[in-house]
């Protein structure tokens, strides 16, 4: 079998088959034998060895959930035997250290900062309560059919056809094994939270496939198809690594590279540094789509779930020009918005977009079309950051994850689901404020989202509140902008709306529009510091827009009002 294949792992169950593969003698046929618990043979296929590389690969007839099976190659008179098998749905965790953050290191968030520095709150409501990390550990014997794996990091400058290491094989969850193995190891918090999840809402087999490496861009996590299309692919600092770049063969080589430091940074945690300007995970493009991304495309996938964006933000002094926008009686209203940035993050309205649709289509013919061509993609908006920090680079990286579109699915990201987090920040994380500790949040946030794009739960809500028009008021001086969704007001913040009073569109002359008054969906903003034109509206534009869980709008489910330009 294939490197990734192994005892307790879950196959993708019905309506997909799935795809099983693996090495052998050119020419020589395999026979692969699925067996119930009591023996009796289930299914028999048969395929040869071609290529190459001497592979093999045979598609199994589509199962109901369930197990336990026995999974067997046999070639001649060698045989291997998988057990403990389940028939499931097959989740892909993978982005950077937000991602490879571990059960571990969950923490509920200390509720002596919550509103510090901000106007009084305009109603209470309550949260969602978030555990830390030993309740987490103690409750995985609950869940041993939540099966979980992780790729070990690995780069490569060509695609690899296998996986070349491994960091936890498929195994059940235990508390200090592998949920609780240790900081930015195994096994990703959000992944397993948002795994247990699903399997609470569905009762189906889960297995969860964990492949992050920290401080790394979407480049990286990109094939040379995603870089041409974006006209990137002669201008990404090919072969250019960070100035770390020689850890990697020498006091890191025995760490798992998901957080690594300079030599003179303590591996202590509490170290005063700030701990994010010393991730160093390859910058180089398409290395991780190589080596870890590339190897799995024959698996059968059910979805795909993304934490990724912050690296690009982490050198300071970076100057950023304004963005351009439109004007609000645009018939499209909200604009777009470019900006010259590191890591060619002024792209990422084109590199995210075009990565989604890259890995469905590999995805899809390296499954033989069983995981489907519009796999459901999940994903985490960006956190916080620098709580007092002017520099918006963060808001138009949240406003490129969507495409520049505000909010998803949409025509440019169909079959796509948003967690928004821009409400978790976590000022005193050890991690570094870019690694907040709530990530039960997080997980809810996107389970709401699977349950609604991947499962058809066509009655859930979940995803807040969203501009569906705006009605300018030029003799009273008041913009009315009215909701997709019933609002509730957590907080009053007099910066939270601004318009944009210029003559031109940019530079931009951003004022605070005050909320005057509010309506089950509708929100009047006051624009008594605007006498010129109105040229554009935002509304949580900011690296730290609120303090955890009290931005301005939500809606009754609790979900945060995205940001919008």
């Amino acid at each position: 079998f294939a490197s990734y294949y192994g005892d307790h792992m879950v196959l993708q169950k019905k309506p997909s088959g799935a795809v099983v593969w693996g090495h052998g003698e050119l020419g020589a046929v395999v026979t692969v034998t699925l067996s119930g618990a009591s023996g009796l043979i289930v299914m028999e296929k048969t395929a040869q060895v071609k290529g190459p590389s001497g592979t093999w690969t045979t598609v199994l007839d589509p199962m109901d959930q369930g197990g336990p099976y026995a999974l067997t190659a046999e070639q001649g008179l060698e045989n291997v035997t998988l057990r403990d098998i389940y028939f499931g749905d097959v989740w892909l965790c993978s982005g950077q250290s937000n991602m490879a953050m571990t059960v571990l290191q969950v923490r509920p968030h200390s509720t002596e900062q919550a509103g510090s520095g901000r106007e009084a709150p305009c109603m209470f409501l309550p949260l969602l309560q978030v555990a830390n990390a030993s309740q987490e550990l103690a409750m995985a014997s609950r869940y041993p059919y939540v099966r979980i794996f992780a790729a070990a990091p690995a780069r490569s400058d060509v695609e690899l056809e296998d996986l070349e290491q491994i960091d936890l094989p498929w195994s059940i969850p235990t508390a200090a094994e592998n949920l609780g193995h240790g900081n930015f190891t195994y096994f990703s918090a959000v992944c397993w939270l948002l795994g247990r999840s699903l399997y609470e809402a569905l009762g189906s087999p889960i297995g969860l496939v964990e492949v992050a490496w920290g401080g790394t861009p979407i480049e990286a996590w990109s094939s040379r198809r995603v870089l041409q299309a974006c006209g990137l692919l002669e201008d990404t600092g090919r072969g250019k690594e960070g100035p770390q770049s020689s850890l990697w063969h020498g006091a890191c080589f025995s760490l798992k590279p998901a957080l690594c430091f300079t030599p003179s940074l303590s591996l202590a945690l509490s170290s005063s540094t700030s701990l994010h300007q010393h991730l160093s995970g390859p910058q180089t493009p398409s290395v991780l789509w190589n080596a870890m991304i590339h190897p799995l495309l024959n698996m059968t996938l059910r979805g795909v779930a993304w934490y990724q964006g912050e690296p690009p933000f982490l050198s300071p002094g970076v100057e950023q020009p304004l963005l351009s926008h439109r004007a609000l009686t645009s018939p499209s209203f909200w604009g777009t918005g470019e900006a010259n940035a590191l890591l060619h993050t002024d792209q990422y309205n084109c590199t995210f977009p075009a990565l989604i649709a890259d890995w469905r289509r590999a995805f899809h013919a390296g499954s033989a079309g069983q995981t489907k061509l519009l796999l459901p993609f999940g994903f985490v908006q960006l956190s916080t950051y620098r709580r007092w920090s002017a520099d918006d680079s963060f808001a138009r990286l949240r406003w490129h994850q969507t495409a520049d579109l505000g909010v998803v699915p949409n025509a440019r990201m169909p079959s796509t689901f948003m967690a928004v987090a821009m409400d978790l920040g976590d000022e005193h994380s050890p991690y570094g404020s870019i690694h907040p500790r709530d990530k039960q949040n997080v997980a809810h946030r996107l389970l709401l989202g699977a349950r609604a794009v991947a499962y058809g739960d066509k009655d859930l809500v979940f995803q807040g509140p969203y501009p569906a028009r705006a009605i300018l008021e030029v003799t009273r001086g008041l913009l009315n902008v009215t909701y997709s969704q019933e609002l509730i007001c957590r907080q009053r913040d007099a910066q939270a709306f601004q318009v944009c009073c210029s003559s031109q569109a940019s530079p931009c002359q951003w004022l605070p529009a005050p909320v005057v008054a509010m309506g089950s969906r509708t929100v009047t903003l006051a624009l008594s510091g605007c006498r010129t034109l109105v040229l554009g509206l935002r509304y949580a534009w900011a690296e730290w827009p609120c303090e955890y869980q009290a931005c301005p709008l939500y809606n009754p489910q609790g979900l945060p009002a995205p940001p919008f330009l």
